[in-house]
């Protein structure tokens, strides 16, 4: 075969009085172009994962049960018979004060004494009193005055947990109180303390 020569690699058309050079690729890069091109339209209809493993479709199911599993959906208040069983258990009162000491000392402080949130030692509520009340703002939060719902972050047990400890912070007395907020709420001799 006849190796061209420069003229035959010069484009007719002219610009400016500029000519075009024709430098074609090489072949191999051509041909892995035309490869990868191939290979995209046979991966996007790959639903089976005959070629790309399990399945885009398979993984992703696969990766939505892993998070259902990790993150259960947010259960909501608990019922009164069962806080109220849980009152006087001081291993779920500890493991409430390991959650409260993470996710509420910023608002509430260390000794539930109040700071931006409020005081949670003394008789005055502004959501609620009883165990119900205050397990239904904790799990719904309070979103106008920051209080995340948090339902949506903590697993059912820490909620149980960090309500039964709130609970149990009626009557303490905290370093630095904050002014009482709310209504005030009277915990009888019959209920729980």
């Amino acid at each position: 075969m006849e190796k061209p020569t420069d003229n035959q690699h010069l484009l007719d058309h002219s610009y400016d009085g500029i000519q075009e050079y024709d430098n074609p690729l090489p072949r191999w890069w051509v041909w892995i172009f035309w490869a990868t091109i191939v290979f995209s339209v046979v991966y996007y209809f790959d639903r089976t994962g005959r070629i790309a493993g399990n399945g885009r479709i398979r993984e992703y199911e696969a990766e939505l049960a892993a998070a259902a599993a990790r993150w259960p959906a947010p259960s909501g208040p608990v019922d009164a018979a069962t806080l109220e069983a849980l009152i006087g258990n001081r291993e779920r009162i500890a493991a409430g004060a390991q959650v409260f000491t993470t996710y509420c000392v910023a608002c509430h402080g260390a000794d539930g004494g109040g700071m931006i949130g409020p005081n949670l030692a003394d008789e005055y509520w502004v959501h609620g009193g009883t165990i119900t009340d205050i397990n239904r703002t904790i799990s719904e939060g309070v979103l106008e005055k920051g209080m995340p719902p948090w339902s949506k972050v903590l697993p059912p047990d820490q909620l149980t947990a960090v309500t039964v400890y709130v609970y149990s912070l009626f009557g303490t007395n905290p370093a630095q109180p904050k002014a009482p907020e709310g209504t005030k709420v009277e915990r009888g001799a019959g209920e729980p303390r």
